[in-house]
């Protein structure tokens, strides 16, 4: 019999040298169970971030999203991270040690250890935009007593991220994220267009032209960014829709009265689920 693995996991008590163990970083586990009838497969994995501008974790950006891409053959992790008062780098600090943690029970979870991204909604897709070009920074290892080479994400997906520092940024997440630290120098350290090197991993980058709460180049400015160090994206920017949209249907629209989302963009599930499939070389396979 199949059983999905559905755990709520205290990373804090995991890994002691997090900080802010009196309320503690949680992981939720989304996935499937072994079945010698499925052949024992090994499946891509996705860590989830949600957004709320560092001030809350969005449920809409959390398991609705991970059950959508569990039915496209996608082991979902969702995080719920420290917000503020929690400044940098705790939130840095939480991605990697939910990453170690998924690699480390690769074998339990079914996932494959070479193909973990991190996917990331507006806020949450700062952090992991700024975790991808950060994630071998000595900080992170060292503070969590592990090797490097176990932090390493293989992909990045950006959901109409916050992931520049300019002026272009969402300032409250900005200011929410950095308090006393805020200056230019940091902006530009967590800036992700600013700080992509041969070690940032492929992408997956989606916004909407029409949102009105993060700038569309902020997108841009990664993809270019992206492009001129020769490392694989893929980018859609689609005309329509607010910001945080989320699987743009009605399962997350957050209003009952509300209009509905533009449901072309929707398909954005089923392109990323294929894009991360392709990463992991299951060519063959192709999501709903």
């Amino acid at each position: 019999m199949i059983r999905m693995i559905a755990e709520q996991i205290d990373l804090n008590a995991l890994y002691p040298s997090l900080p802010g163990a009196e309320t503690p970083a949680l992981l939720h586990t989304y996935c499937r169970s072994g079945s010698k009838e499925l052949g024992g497969k090994e499946y891509p994995a996705l860590l989830i971030c949600p957004g709320g501008g560092y001030a809350v974790t969005s449920d809409r950006e959390a398991e609705p999203i991970a059950l959508a891409f569990l039915a496209r053959g996608i082991q979902c992790f969702v995080l719920r991270y420290h917000v503020a008062p929690a400044r940098y780098p705790t939130q840095q600090l939480e991605v990697a040690a939910a990453l170690h943690h998924i690699r480390e029970n690769a074998a339990r979870y079914q996932v494959r250890p070479d193909c973990i991204a991190v996917l990331g909604f507006s806020a949450g897709g700062h952090l992991a935009g700024s975790y991808a070009t950060h994630w071998s920074e000595p900080l992170l290892s060292e503070t969590l007593g592990v090797e490097k080479e176990s932090l390493r994400p293989n992909g990045m997906v950006l959901c109409y991220g916050v992931l520049s520092g300019g002026e272009k940024t969402h300032e409250g997440s900005m200011r929410n994220l950095l308090g006393d630290q805020d200056s230019p120098e940091m902006r530009r350290k967590l800036s992700t267009e600013l700080n992509v090197t041969a070690d940032t991993p492929p992408a997956f980058l989606w916004h909407t032209f029409a949102d009105g709460a993060v700038p569309v180049e902020n997108s841009l400015y990664v993809a270019e960014a992206l492009a001129a160090r020769k490392i694989p994206f893929e980018l859609h920017v689609y005309p329509d829709g607010e910001h945080g949209l989320a699987l743009s249907n009605w399962l997350t629209t957050s209003v009952p009265d509300k209009a509905l989302p533009p449901k072309y963009v929707s398909r954005w599930v089923s392109d990323c689920a294929d894009w991360l499939l392709r990463l992991a070389g299951l060519d063959y396979a192709t999501a709903l």
